[in-house]
């Protein structure tokens, strides 16, 4: 079913012109900024120790139900055994991570990954060498 409707504008809502389209030199100077270089740091520093201490738990609760098969068996109550809530707590680990990440992103990453982004696509675009 063909419609006559206009193609979609280029531009946000209302007259608003399209955003600048950054050049590969714009993203190589950004990427080397003092701004970037604190939005890489705040995902690394958070990231990178929570990716560790997770891999460490899992590794944990996988030597134990290798290795340690009476604690794990260790009934805690009714059917419920240490590897189940072991078990069980990774899952909880996973969410929970999930959601401090989301946090953190939410009020340290995002308003910093905004601000470098509008400021790239509000620049001036340049003219290269040979354009008319």
């Amino acid at each position: 079913m063909a419609t006559d409707a206009p193609p979609p504008s280029k531009g946000g809502a209302g007259n608003e012109p399209a955003p600048h389209a950054p050049s590969t030199e714009e993203f190589t100077e950004v990427q080397e900024s003092a701004e970037f270089g604190e939005l890489r740091t705040a995902h690394r520093s958070f990231a990178f120790p929570l990716t560790v201490a997770f891999i460490a738990w899992y590794l944990v609760y996988v030597l134990l139900s290798n290795y340690a098969g009476d604690f794990m068996g260790t009934k805690l109550f009714g059917n419920i055994n240490v590897a189940l809530v072991l078990g069980l707590g990774q899952f909880l680990t996973t969410f929970l991570i999930a959601w401090f990440y989301s946090r953190h992103a939410a009020s340290k990453l995002d308003p910093k990954a905004e601000a470098i982004k509008s400021r790239m696509e509000n620049r001036p675009q340049t003219r290269l060498e040979g354009d008319a």
